[in-house]
């Protein structure tokens, strides 16, 4: 057994989807989180700079002694993973590889569709990840740039919403996909609306959910957390506690109030 906590990073809140994951299916791990709402979004930054975010993000959670690291970004998780791996000693995993394994395992008909941040599109890492497992799948990929924006001001299920999501993904939907991977942790708020745009006969894959599932076999029965531990759970930022509380609620649909931290990130 082993108690010592799983630290989880996102640009902002869209890793919360994670923490929720986690909690629903290992309720006695403790999770550190940090939210890098101070240098948000990471969508739009050049690989050069998620790397150099996501090392100090790691370096902040080793200094609460981590015994495992989640990437809970789409963006970093597609960019920087390798080079995270090479460059620390603790295992550091991201959502990537897992939601590749389970589209592929939900689809029928050969037509895999992608949404993510412009970088995370960019980079072809659900592309590369689809073909590895099989290479006769065919993949539609969009970029989707205003969701974020849209999740971090509350706009889950508005006509704005609707009305971007019908922008974005119309040329997906008309591939006739049956399988959608939601490539960024925030895309899971939009779920419903995403749904119902693209169909019944449309299997949604939330990368943190699947993710979550692979947790056992990625820690190991002898680094699962015991089960007489409470489980906690302690969420820091790099700027804007009070806003990362009131909208992270809902994220994890319970109040976190109280419980957020500022830290000053630049020094990691």
């Amino acid at each position: 057994m082993n108690n010592s906590s799983i630290g989880v990073f996102d640009s902002g809140l869209g890793g919360l989807t994670a923490v929720k994951s986690i909690r629903e299916r290992f309720p006695h791990e403790n999770i550190i989180y940090f939210g890098d709402t101070g240098r948000l979004p990471y969508g739009t930054k050049t690989d050069e700079t998620i790397k150099k975010y996501a090392a100090s993000d790691i370096r902040f959670l080793l200094s609460h002694n981590v015994k495992l690291v989640i990437i809970a970004c789409g963006t970093a998780s597609s960019v920087a993973l390798e080079d995270m791996q090479r460059q620390f000693d603790t295992q550091v995993v991201g959502v990537v590889e897992a939601a590749c394994t389970a589209a592929v395992k939900a689809c029928k008909n050969g037509r895999i569709g992608v949404i993510g941040t412009s970088t995370t599109i960019k980079s072809g890492s659900y592309l590369r990840g689809i073909a590895d497992l099989n290479s006769h799948i065919e993949v539609y990929s969009k970029a989707c740039p205003l969701f974020v924006p849209l999740v971090e001001n509350g706009h889950f299920d508005s006509e704005v919403t609707r009305i971007i999501t019908d922008e974005y993904i119309r040329e997906i939907r008309d591939k006739d996909v049956d399988t959608l991977i939601l490539g960024c942790t925030h895309y899971p708020l939009l779920a419903k609306t995403i749904g119902e745009y693209m169909g019944s006969g449309v299997t949604l894959i939330n990368p943190s959910e699947e993710l979550a599932k692979m947790l056992s076999g990625i820690l190991g029965s002898d680094n699962l957390a015991d089960s007489a531990n409470a489980g906690r759970c302690e969420y820091y930022v790099s700027d804007d506690e009070k806003g990362f509380a009131e909208l992270g609620g809902v994220f994890l649909q319970r109040k976190i109030d109280g419980q957020v931290r500022k830290i000053d990130i630049e020094k990691y």
